[in-house]
């Protein structure tokens, strides 16, 4: 039998949800987008576009999905190395680190 003296909090139920949340922010990998900077002809103007999303696992491993694609590189900056091609240069562009989570699809957004 437990007892709990009056000076001492009750034990906490295990909450599932809490901790499934927690590990999911704990573990979530870094998340960028992919730019792809188009220069303009004889002039200093470009044209930008959001060529890919990806996710940087931290372990050597980093996954792009694109329109029509879906690479596994070394790293991000061999990304930014496959989407450059002559003119064109590829930037990431990184997303801040995710603080909540949710198991309610809707209100995840």
């Amino acid at each position: 039998m437990v007892t709990v003296s009056p000076e001492q909090p009750g034990p906490e139920s295990f909450d599932l949800g809490k901790e499934l949340r927690a590990l999911a922010l704990a573990t979530a990998p870094r998340l960028f987008a992919v730019a792809r900077i188009h220069p303009y002809e004889d002039t200093d103007e470009v044209d930008v576009e959001i060529a890919a999303w990806g996710m940087d696992y931290g372990d050597g491993r980093t996954e792009v999905v694109g329109p029509g694609q879906r690479l596994v590189l070394s790293s991000p900056e061999r990304v930014e190395a496959w989407f450059s091609r002559g003119a064109v240069t590829a930037q990431l562009v990184w997303l801040g680190p995710s603080t909540v989570a949710s198991l309610d699809a809707d209100l995840a957004a």
